[in-house]
């Protein structure tokens, strides 16, 4: 919005030439997301507490987190109106991958609020059953998707790090691809989501990493030398990504030990939407698995752990899983997993910007 009414005006005054760059409105997108999050942060833990929005913890979880139950919930309604807000003020509204991107991340969005409302009218953990909320989320990618494959030079084989030549086409079938990247993601930061700042901070790395990755991807030139998939209009992508990572980190001031609000599915959804998304669009949706690295590891832990109980007869390789919880379990206090998996996701960050050099 702000580039569509002020950029026009630089030959005016030609301070106004700034909008023009993508990075300064990314950092901009950034810091509007962070001060959204901050200056609403506190009145809406008030509203949500006042109306007795609460978190409801599974009985079968481990009783350190019976002390969480009716901590305010649905915070992720605060990051996703911050990323909304703070991406339309700083980017071209002509871009259509924007919106494509702000389509899904609202109908994830959607899917965890009714998943959380359940919960809190039940007064239980059971929400959505797996399989509805699995299938409103391929609904949505299969629209999402359709769009986006009929884009004119919008590119339907997959891109591989460290193998620069191997490109193998999809076509139509890029639509499943792209709903096993997008829901697998969307439903791994869920799983993660589990401690006091878990999912956030990993989040804001995670974003980090693909705004840079955004922004190459956009620029021809950079792209051309760093030899990965140029797409061209991809460099708006990375305003989202900035008003993704300030709204996560300014939710993260107050969803850190000890929580004073939880994102709830409605966050965890959709920000996992959205980063698989972000992946699609930029052609590196391979590399999520390592930029999102813990939120794989966390998936990971519960497909292990359920797989191995019933081929073995009710046999355990976690004590519980998500993988968090066992550490839980093994005598660590939460602030120390959750330090440590935000240490694991920045190495896991860092080796992603170094397949820049390695291909």
């Amino acid at each position: 919005m702000l580039y569509s009414l002020l950029y026009p005006l630089h030959n005016l005054f030609s301070g106004f030439n700034v909008f023009r760059y993508i990075t300064f409105r990314c950092i901009g997108a950034i810091v509007t997301g962070f001060l959204i999050v901050l200056i609403v942060g506190p009145h809406f833990i008030r509203l949500v507490q006042r109306n007795q929005v609460g978190q409801v913890v599974r009985e079968d979880g481990p009783e350190s987190h019976f002390s969480k139950r009716g901590v305010p919930t649905m915070g992720g309604v605060l990051i996703i109106s911050a990323v909304v807000i703070s991406t339309l003020l700083w980017v071209d509204l002509t871009n259509a991958y924007v919106w494509l991107i702000l389509a899904l991340t609202l109908w994830y969005g959607a899917i965890g609020s009714i998943d959380d409302w359940r919960k809190i009218k039940k007064k239980n953990s059971k929400g959505l059953s797996a399989r509805g909320k699995m299938v409103l989320q391929i609904a949505g990618v299969a629209v999402i998707g359709g769009i986006l494959i009929n884009q004119p030079g919008f590119d339907t084989s997959l891109s591989f790090p460290f193998l620069k030549d191997v490109k193998p086409e999809l076509g139509w079938l890029y639509i499943v691809f792209m709903a096993l990247v997008v829901a697998g993601a969307s439903n791994a930061v869920n799983l993660t989501d589990g401690l006091d700042g878990l999912a956030t901070g990993p989040t804001v790395v995670t974003s980090g990493v693909y705004l840079l990755f955004s922004y190459l991807a956009g620029h021809a030139g950079l792209a051309a030398y760093l030899q990965i998939p140029y797409v061209q209009g991809a460099g708006e992508v990375t305003v989202f990504c900035g008003a993704l990572a300030g709204a996560s980190l300014g939710f993260l001031w107050f969803n850190t030990f000890p929580a004073q609000v939880f994102m709830g599915d409605v966050g965890s959804l959709a920000i996992g939407g959205a980063l698989g998304v972000v992946a699609i669009i930029i052609k590196q949706e391979i590399l999520l698995v390592l930029v999102g690295g813990v939120f794989v590891m966390e998936a990971l832990s519960v497909i292990i752990q359920v797989g191995y109980f019933k081929i073995s007869g009710g046999k355990r390789i976690f004590l519980m899983a998500p993988f968090h919880h066992h550490f839980e379990k093994k005598g660590w206090q939460e602030p120390k997993v959750v330090v440590r998996f935000w240490i694991i996701s920045i190495i896991f960050g860092l080796m992603a910007l170094a397949t820049l050099k390695l291909r």
